[in-house]
């Protein structure tokens, strides 16, 4: 029995011997120069990119439209903004700053654009007597002349035709803002048949089939803010 022990005994201890054996093999041994283990939450600072790094890492940055160090984000200058209507500084690139400030949207070439419409309309609407259109396209007193042109054409039996063959030029002349009330001046310059006709068809003005040139300079207006988003004429002068 107790030879049966001894045996016994030997068999581990010369296991135990040999597992101590390959745990040496596999693991090492301390030699004084271990690092000490590291914590994944503990902030390192990255090491400095040598100069053909940094130029890599400046061409992979890639910038948002709009951001702050975006070159073409900046916004331009109100020289670069208005140069093809008016000279910078000029009254005109001035007053259209004004109006930008109250009201950023304001574009003055989309402007232009309306102000030929309503001159085309305005005119046209005026031929054929129609107050309906007129009325709101005029400010008060402008509408309450031209309604009386139309009335007495009306008592001399008279007819009107106007046709455009072009609207060769329309320019800002004027932009003044005074608090919230805006007002624009625009010269225009046409090519336009117009004929007025009497009770008995007879030309008693103009002509049927002669174009002329017509200048006017008319002036529109609005109060900045305003929901109504439309500009009413409120002057018209005969141009140069």
């Amino acid at each position: 029995m107790q030879n049966s022990f001894d045996i016994t005994t030997l068999v581990f201890l010369a296991l135990a011997v040999f597992v101590a054996w390959k745990l040496r093999s596999v693991l090492g041994q301390k030699t004084g120069h271990e690092q000490p283990p590291k914590d994944p939450f503990v902030r390192r600072e990255t090491p400095p990119l040598r100069p053909d790094q940094a130029q890599d890492k400046r061409d992979n940055v890639i910038r948002l439209p709009g951001a702050a160090n975006d070159p073409a984000a900046a916004a331009p200058s109100a020289a670069e903004r208005w140069k093809d209507i008016a000279p910078p500084d000029s009254p005109v690139s001035n007053g259209i700053e004004a109006i930008v400030r109250q009201e950023p949207a304001f574009d003055p070439q989309a402007f232009i654009g309306g102000a030929k419409a309503a001159y085309e309309t305005i005119v046209t609407a005026f031929a054929r007597g129609d107050r309906k259109a007129l009325k709101n396209l005029l400010a008060k007193d402008v509408y309450d002349g031209f309604e009386q042109a139309i009335t007495e054409r009306e008592k001399r039996g008279e007819k009107a035709e106007s046709n455009f063959v072009s609207i060769d030029k329309a320019e800002l002349t004027g932009v003044e803002v005074k608090g919230k009330a805006a007002q624009v001046t625009i010269a225009f310059v046409s090519q336009l048949i117009s004929v007025t006709r009497d009770a008995q068809g007879n030309v008693v003005d103009g002509s049927a089939d002669q174009v002329s040139e017509v200048n006017d300079i008319w002036t529109f207006s609005r109060q900045l803010g305003s929901r109504d988003p439309n500009w009413l004429l409120v002057a018209t002068e005969a141009g140069a």
